[in-house]
This record gives structure tokens, C-alpha cells and sequence, in this order.
């Protein structure tokens, strides 16, 4: 069975199921049975139009389940509103399901669930797997998702910006499990930068593809973290670095910055450098100013006083922090990091322990917890 296929093909056939009048919870079922089907043939009868095969499939088994449901004259209505078995139309309705997926009155969790069940074309198990859930947790939580969704009609514009919020969302979820939920986010938004011309899909894919390309350069053997700083820039993905900022020019070129552009031409800034001590930490500062004016986002004004800090000296990036709520996360590790560079090593060791405590995951508490040792081990020898 060839995977790539059935997940390019899913989205499109659920679409032709909801455009014909289906619910689309009811659609959705029929076209997981319908892909059950193409498993078990598939290999043995390979069929010459895939997508015609599994939307004549689909909407078989739709009918069937209506028929159990509806009146007699209702279900011959539809069964006479069957297409003749034949080459399936060539248009791509894969963005309306974005639009659907980020349906506002789904949670963020349920919305990205609901992309990559619909749109990316995963298995409940492998969505489950990527978020290390049980099965069943995320089975739920899609049934809920399609139940919220029930009766919803394309005949509204849809959101791009809650879109590519969604999207944004599923490229942060990381690698964990059998699904790599960065590369499936990277493959989803170019089928949308593929659909609709904007440029802030533009910039959220020259972003994705900036950060992604430092992903082999993250983690030393053992799993631990590895800072931007230290990494080993010749593991940078050159290719995805190039396609990124060339991507991201065009999309600055048309005058119409958004957030997402703006966060890639930090990372192009930091993709740029040969060398950390190369790195323009000036025009960095100047993009993150764009960034909080776009956004007035908390933590966005946080990762500025890092950026100051590295362009005018650690005083005036702890000057900027202090303007801060320090209840923000990751707050107490930047305070650390800030001064340690400014040569106050026991406050720094202490915030490093502190914000340990606090760290959202495994790794970056391993990590603190390691600088932390490092800076309490100097101490120690007097260093």
C-alpha cells in the first residue's frame, strides 16, 4: 500500500462526500471504512483511479448507514443522486477542511486532532501515538470534534489566520511517536501555501522550514538538548534553509507583514549567521519590535530581552525582563541564563534549579537542571 497516497487522497474524498450532502461526521466514518476496503484490495487489484475508487466506496457505505436511519422515499432520493462509477473529478477541496478543522468553537487540541485525522489523513492510533495518548483518549476526542463540527456548511469564508493558528500548533507538537508531527505540519501547509495565495501561509512555511532544518543540530547522542549557540551549523539542513528564505522573500516582497513572516526572518537571521558570535543581534532586536507590535504577545517582549541582551550586554536585557510578569513561562530560565552572562553565577545557578521545576517537558528540565550543576560545580572549585 502505498501511504503517501492514501493520505494525499483522504481529504479530497471526504470533501466530495460533505459537498454531495453528507454530515460530516457521517462522512468521515464512511470514508475510514471506505480506506479499510483499499487496505484489504488495494494490493491485490490495484484500481486505475484511486480517488474515484474510494469516493464511490465511501459514499456507498454513507448510504448504507443512511438507510438504517431515514425514510424509504428519503434513501431513494439519494440513491438516485449516485454518480455512475467513473474517473473522479480533478478539484481540490482539501481548504475547506482547513477552514472546517479550525471550526472556532473547537478547543485547540480538538481542532489540531481534527486536521490531521481529516487533512493529514492519520490514523486515530497514529494521532494517539504523537501525542502519547491511549487510543482511545483521542478517539474521543475526535468523536467530540466531529459531533461539535455536525451540520456545518461550506458556504462561509473560512479564517486563514485560526488556520494556520491550528497548523502552527501541530508543527510545535514535536516528534514524538511513529509520526513526525513537524514534517506532517510542514507537508499540510504546503498543500494549503499549494491552495491560497497569502502571504502569511507563505511566511509560516518559510518559518516551519527555518526551524526544522536546525532539527538533527537539537540533541546530542544521549537525547539532551543542545542551545541554539552551541549547535553544530554544519548539520543544518542547507536546502530547507535556502527554500525557506527564498520563500520568505517573496513573501516580504508583496508589503503585507504579518507574524508569521516575521518570526521567519528571525530564524533566517539566525539560519544566516556562520558562527553564534556572527550572529546580527541588531537587526534581530528590530525584527522582534516588529513582532510585539504585531502581536503584543508577553512572550515575545520575553525572547526580545534575550535578543537585547546579546546586542547591548546582559544589564539591558535584565532591564528588560524586569518589565516583565515573572510568572511567564520559561521567565525564571531566561533570568537565569541573563545573569550568568552577567557574571552573577549563584543567583543564575539558583534561578537555573528554580526554573527546573518549572520546565514543560523532560528534556528542558534535564537541561536546566544540568546548567544549574555546571554553574554550582564552578563554585565549588572556585571558578
Amino acid at each position: 500500500m502505498d501511504e503517501a497516497l492514501i493520505r494525499s487522497l483522504t481529504p479530497g474524498v471526504l470533501t466530495v462526500l460533505v459537498r454531495r450532502g453528507a454530515d460530516f461526521a457521517a462522512a468521515e466514518d464512511a470514508v475510514q471504512d471506505a480506506l479499510v476496503e483499499a487496505v484489504r484490495g488495494w494490493p491485490h487489484d490495484p484500481p486505475r483511479d484511486p480517488k474515484g475508487w474510494l469516493v464511490t466506496v465511501a459514499w456507498r457505505r454513507f448510504l448504507d448507514a443512511t438507510r438504517a436511519d431515514t425514510a424509504r422515499r428519503r434513501r431513494e432520493d439519494r440513491v438516485e443522486e449516485e454518480p455512475a462509477p467513473g474517473p473522479a473529478s480533478g478539484v481540490d477541496d482539501t481548504l475547506q477542511l482547513y477552514f472546517l478543522c479550525a471550526h472556532p468553537s473547537l478547543t485547540p487540541s480538538s481542532a489540531v486532532a481534527l486536521t490531521l485525522r481529516a487533512v493529514g489523513g492519520l490514523s486515530t492510533r497514529q494521532i494517539a501515538r504523537a501525542y502519547l495518548v491511549p487510543e482511545a483518549t483521542m478517539a474521543q476526542r475526535i468523536s467530540r470534534a466531529k459531533r461539535t463540527v455536525s451540520g456545518v456548511r461550506f458556504d462561509r469564508p473560512g479564517d486563514v489566520a485560526t488556520v494556520l493558528r491550528v497548523l502552527y500548533l501541530v508543527f510545535n507538537e514535536g516528534y514524538s511517536g511513529d509520526v513526525d508531527l513537524a514534517a506532517e505540519a510542514i507537508r499540510l501547509t504546503r498543500q494549503l501555501a499549494a491552495s491560497v495565495d497569502h502571504p502569511e501561509v507563505a511566511g509560516l512555511l518559510a518559518l516551519m522550514l527555518l526551524h526544522h532544518a536546525r532539527r538533527a543540530a537539537r540533541t546530542a547522542p544521549d537525547g539532551s538538548l543542545v542551545p541554539l549557540a552551541e549547535q553544530d551549523r554544519g548539520r543544518w539542513d542547507t536546502a530547507s534553509i535556502a527554500q525557506g528564505v527564498r520563500i520568505l522573500q517573496a513573501a516580504l516582497a508583496r508589503d503585507r507583514l504579518g507574524e508569521f513572516q516575521a518570526q521567519a526572518a528571525i530564524a533566517a537571521l539566525h539560519a544566516d549567521a556562520p558562527t553564534a558570535g556572527e550572529t546580527d543581534w541588531v537587526q534581530i532586536v528590530e525584527w522582534y519590535d516588529e513582532l510585539a507590535r504585531l502581536t503584543d504577545n508577553p512572550v515575545v517582549r520575553l525572547n526580545r530581552a534575550v535578543a537585547v541582551s546579546e546586542a547591548d550586554g546582559p544589564r539591558a536585557g535584565l532591564a528588560e525582563l524586569a518589565t516583565l510578569d515573572d510568572t511567564l513561562p520559561r521567565h525564571t530560565a531566561v533570568a537565569a541564563y541573563l545573569h550568568e552572562r552577567d557574571g552573577d553565577l549563584d543567583t543564575a545557578a539558583r534561578l537555573y534549579a528554580e526554573a527546573a521545576h518549572k520546565a514543560p517537558d523532560l528534556a528542558e528540565r534535564d537541561h536546566l537542571v544540568r546548567q544549574a550543576a555546571r554553574l554550582n560545580s564552578r563554585h565549588r572549585h572556585g571558578r
